[in-house]
């Protein structure tokens, strides 16, 4: 169990299996490796916006979500490769969030579908992939989808 007195939620504490490794860190910041997720459990994993909060950097934690949620079939496609840090995995498995940017007008909203994390939800083993497929946008406006499906 690890003990981190965070700036969002407080103290909080983590069971020793609920901290997610990025071998590799998360993108522009490679030093953050580990992790945990903070989410409203009673709504499951379909909560609108989660918080993966650094274990290891206790003032930073990051708004992501399930991609599901917002673009229905969602399915980025990545070389096997770059898979391998997740260990021997099913699909059904996987965990796959994206990060989410709020502005000061909540309206403009987005997240990032070129980018998102995957997880080993057996393993808590991640990586964050960038996926150069054009249909997916960095700024993917959500406000107006969320808002129709109450995902907040």
């Amino acid at each position: 169990m690890v003990e981190v007195n965070t700036r969002v939620f407080g103290k909080i504490a983590v069971e020793d299996d609920k901290i997610i490794r990025f071998e590799s860190g998360i993108l522009g910041f490679p030093d953050l490796k580990d992790f945990t997720l903070i989410y409203n459990v009673d709504k499951g994993n379909d909560a609108g916006i989660k918080w993966l909060q650094s274990i290891q950097e206790p003032g930073f934690a990051l708004p992501v979500m399930n991609p599901e949620l917002v673009m229905p079939g969602y399915e980025p496609r990545f070389p096997q490769e770059l898979l391998a840090p997740l260990g021997d995995v099913e699909t059904e498995d996987i965990l796959m969030l994206v990060t989410v940017t709020v502005p000061k007008d909540i309206t403009k909203t987005t997240v990032n579908l070129r980018a998102p994390i995957i997880i080993n939800a057996n393993t808590c083993k991640a990586v964050q992939l960038i996926n150069d497929d054009e249909n997916y946008s960095i700024k993917h406006a959500i406000y107006d989808s969320l808002m129709a499906t109450q995902h907040v």
